[in-house]
């Protein structure tokens, strides 16, 4: 009897040290599939510009010719107002980016002024947790009024920018969030002459707030 029990006590710690050991496995699995998905973001963003603007984005969820892509593009010279909403999302049964734009652009020359401020003020703030990276920088001629707000810990990141400045405004966003994934956002944009610009940007896999644009 002894034996018996001992045998059986042998073949369940058997079972319970596979079990463990297929758990562990699973875990791991999960966490590397995790690992190989691209960074969700959300975005909200409005500028009014009178003078010159260049800007691009680019979003997508997987690389090569898999998943979503998404590409706009904006340059040039005169009045503009542009609104946009962009959002990529993607874990392991959704793979979906977004993109809403709403803009008005009036062409006129513009030309910059012959001599500008050595003025300068600019930021840069990066979480390495999440892979995100946001900078801004300017060049004033005139004036600037400048409130950025910045959020981030282990699981997301926030990037709210409201700006009035007479210049030279540089705005760069960055999403990606290892080396075994695709960058989800990238985002540069120049804007010269007077420009408002209002910009909100999440970075996690769950948006935790949003604010509308004006």
């Amino acid at each position: 009897m002894r034996w018996m029990l001992f045998a059986m006590l042998l073949v369940l710690a058997c079972i319970a040290a596979n079990m463990a050991a297929v758990n562990a496995d699973d875990a791991d699995e999960d966490t590397s599939t995790k690992d190989r998905l691209a960074q969700n973001f959300t975005e909200h963003s409005w500028i009014f510009v009178n003078g010159y603007m260049e800007e691009s984005r680019i979003l997508q969820t997987q690389a090569g010719f898999k998943g979503q892509k998404m590409a706009l593009t904006t340059s040039g010279s005169g009045m503009a107002t542009r609104t946009i909403d962009s959002e990529v999302y993607r874990d392991s049964n959704m793979d979906e980016a977004s993109l809403t734009i709403s803009a008005n652009y009036d062409y006129a020359p513009y030309t910059p002024p012959l001599t500008q401020s050595d003025l300068r003020n600019a930021l840069c703030a990066k979480n390495y947790e999440v892979g995100s990276v946001f900078s801004e920088s300017y060049n004033i001629d005139k004036d600037l009024i400048k409130d950025t707000k910045i959020y981030q810990n282990d699981s997301f990141s926030v990037y709210e920018i409201s700006s009035e400045i007479q210049g030279t405004a540089r705005i760069g966003q960055r999403v990606q969030k290892n080396a075994n994934t695709v960058p989800s956002f990238i985002m540069g944009g120049t804007y010269m002459g007077y420009a408002q610009i209002r910009s909100e940007t999440i970075v996690g896999n769950t948006s935790v707030l949003t604010l509308p644009c004006p």
